[in-house]
C-alpha cells in the first residue's frame, strides 16, 4: 500500500469470492485495517465468475457492503461507498443498494450488450484492457476488440465519461491447463496510458497488482504471495519499471494534462529508461519439455523485440545493442516517448549519452538475457522490464516458489531466482488472490 501509494494510485479494488476454504472475510478485514493505518483506501469488488458470487442472491452482496460501509479505511466517492464487481451483468443493483443500506456508487464491471438498466448505475468499469476478439479469446482475422473500441462502447452505455472507470494494463499471458492464451501487448503499456490522458475518463483502474498468474502484475515479486503455478513463467521476471514507466502518466492524469511533459517526468523521479522483452524468441518449439505442451493461443501475435521507453527532461541519444545484432541508434526527444528494436538472442545493452557522446546519461546491460531456447523447458511469453538508473533487486521468495517444480519436465532448472543483487547491480553502470487491481 505505501508504495501504491507513493505511485499515486488511491485506492485497491479487493477482488473477492464468498468464504470457503477461504476466510476472506478475515482477509478484507485485514486488508481494511492495513487501508486505514497507512492512509490508502480500499473498495469490494465482487467476483461473478462461475461458482462464486450468485447474481441471483443481491442480499447477499448487499450484506456484505454493510459489513464495511463504516470502515475507515473504505472508498469513499461523492460521500457514497465505492462498489465494484467482475463482470454480474444480470445482478439486481437496486436491490443490493437497499440491502446494503443505501449510499452506494456502483461501478460494476457489466457488459453494454446485456440488458441490465445502466440508467440506474453510478458507474461503468470495462475489463476489456487489452486487445481481443470482443470476448475471452486473443485477436483473429476476423475480430479485434481494442480497448479504445471499450471504452467508446461502455462511455456511450452509461452517458458520460465522468462515470467510466477506464481500465490499462501492461500485459497478458497465462499458461495454465485451464487458461492458455497471450493477448498482444508489447506496447500497450505505453500506448494506453496516452489513450488515457486523451480519453479523460474520471476514474482509471490498473489490472492487476498481484496477479501474477495471468503476467498483467505491476507489484513487487517479493510481495508475500503464495505460487499458484505461475512461478513457471514469473521466476526472475520483475515488473518494478513498468511502475516507473506509470508514475509521470499518473501525475499528468490527475493534472488533466493531455501527454507527459517534463514537469511530470521532473516530479516523479527525473529521467529515466524503462525496457521490456520477451526471454526467448516466439518460434521456438517448445512442446516436448512445455509444463502443458502447447504455446499460448496467441504466441504469433507478438514481436520478437526489446521496447524501450524513454523519459527525459532534454533530447539525448539512445543506443539499443540486442544480442548479436548491430546497435541501433536513435534520436530521443523531451518527455515520454516509445521505439522498438529487432530481438536476437544475447546481452541486452542501453546507452543514452548527450553531448555528441561525450556525457553518458546511462549505460548498462540488462540483468536477463534472450535466449534461443525454451526456458526451464516452458513457453514464456512473459515479460522482463528493466530500469536505468535500476531499481532495488527484486525476486520471488520461498512461498511464490513452493510450485515451481510442478509440471517441470527439465532438470536445469530449480525453485531460486537466478538473478543475484550483484547482477542488479551490473546493469546499472549508470551515472545516476485475491487479484488487487489499484484505481486513481
Amino acid at each position: 500500500m505505501q508504495n501504491a501509494k507513493a505511485l499515486g494510485i488511491d485506492a485497491f479494488a479487493l477482488n473477492f469470492v464468498p468464504d470457503g476454504d477461504v476466510n476472506y472475510t478475515q482477509q478484507l478485514v485485514y486488508a481494511y485495517d492495513s487501508a486505514a493505518s497507512n492512509d490508502m483506501k480500499v473498495f469490494l469488488s465482487f467476483d461473478f465468475n462461475t461458482g462464486y458470487w450468485s447474481v441471483d442472491d443481491p442480499t447477499a452482496v448487499g450484506e456484505r457492503i454493510a459489513a464495511f460501509r463504516s470502515h475507515s479505511g473504505q472508498l469513499m466517492v461523492d460521500d457514497q461507498v465505492f462498489v465494484s464487481t467482475f463482470v454480474g451483468d444480470t445482478l439486481d443493483s437496486s436491490a443490493v443498494n437497499s440491502t446494503a443500506g443505501g449510499g452506494i456508487f456502483f461501478a460494476p464491471n457489466f457488459n453494454p450488450g446485456t440488458s441490465q438498466d445502466f440508467s440506474v448505475l453510478d458507474g461503468l468499469f470495462s475489463w476489456y484492457a487489452w486487445p481481443t476478439d470482443g470476448s475471452n479469446n486473443p485477436p483473429s482475422s476476423t475480430s479485434t476488440y481494442l480497448p479504445s473500441y471499450a471504452d467508446t462502447d461502455y462511455i456511450n452505455t452509461i452517458g458520460d465519461a465522468s462515470k467510466y472507470v477506464a481500465p490499462v494494463s501492461p500485459w497478458f499471458f497465462t499458461h495454465f491447463d485451464s487458461k492458455n492464451w497471450l493477448y498482444p501487448s508489447d506496447t500497450l503499456w505505453f500506448d494506453r496510458w496516452n489513450e488515457i490522458l486523451a480519453l479523460g475518463s474520471r476514474f482509471v483502474e490498473i489490472i492487476t497488482w498481484n496477479d501474477y498468474g495471468e503476467s498483467h502484475y505491476i507489484g513487487p515479486l517479493s510481495s508475500k504471495h503464495y505460487d499458484d503455478g505461475n512461478s513457471l513463467w514469473t521466476n526472475d521476471m520483475s515488473h518494478d519499471g513498468w511502475r516507473d514507466m506509470a508514475a509521470p502518466f499518473i501525475t499528468a492524469y490527475k493534472a488533466g494534462a493531455s501527454a507527459v511533459t517534463v514537469d511530470h517526468i521532473s516530479a516523479t523521479g527525473g529521467e529515466k529508461v524503462i525496457y521490456w522483452f520477451r526471454p526467448q524468441p516466439k518460434g521456438l518449439d517448445c512442446s516436448s519439455t512445455d509444463n502443458i505442451g502447447t504455446a499460448p493461443n496467441g504466441a504469433d501475435l507478438v514481436a520478437d523485440s526489446v521496447f524501450v521507453v524513454t523519459l527525459l527532461e532534454s533530447e539525448a541519444t539512445v543506443t539499443v545493442t540486442s544480442g548479436s545484432n548491430d546497435p541501433v541508434t536513435y534520436t530521443a526527444s523531451a518527455g515520454a516517448s516509445i521505439t522498438s528494436v529487432a530481438m536476437a538472442a544475447g546481452t541486452q545493452s542501453f546507452k543514452v549519452t548527450r553531448d555528441n557522446g561525450s556525457t553518458v546519461v546511462f549505460s548498462g546491460d540488462a540483468a536477463k538475457e534472450v535466449v534461443s531456447e525454451c526456458v526451464c523447458g516452458i513457453y514464456n511469453f512473459n515479460a522482463f522490464v528493466g530500469t536505468f538508473p535500476a531499481g532495488a533487486y527484486d525476486a520471488l521468495d520461498t512461498d511464490g516458489l513452493s510450485r515451481f517444480t510442478e509440471g517441470l519436465k527439465v532438470t536445469t532448472c530449480s525453485p531460486t531466482p537466478s538473478l543475484t543483487a550483484g547482477a542488479d547491480a551490473k546493469r546499472a553502470a549508470a551515472v545516476f488472490e485475491a487479484a488487487v487491481t489499484a484505481v486513481i
